[in-house]
């Protein structure tokens, strides 16, 4: 990939192109449609961005693998033991 990057600088050297309007070439600056993309690239971002925090939160939430048992005991029945004791 970074050889074609490096192919393309050369060509558009070649050609007579300066270095920004290369760049521009890849950041599509000189298309019809730039504010459909820039749009379309920050929801993609947003998208990309909730997915992340859903999957986060589903992951954090599932503290026990599935299917392992686990205990029930809860920190309240260790305060009713000891007070019956005393």
């Amino acid at each position: 990939m970074f050889k074609d990057i490096i192919e393309f600088y050369k060509i558009g050297k070649n050609l007579g192109l300066s270095r920004k309007e290369i760049n521009k070439i890849f950041i599509f600056n000189n298309t019809e449609h730039r504010t459909l993309y820039t749009i379309l690239s920050i929801i993609g971002i947003i998208l990309f961005g909730a997915v992340i925090i859903i999957l986060g939160i589903f992951i954090a939430r599932n503290v026990y693998p599935e299917g392992t048992l686990y205990s029930t005991v809860k920190e309240k029945d260790f305060k009713y033991k000891t007070k019956k004791k005393v």
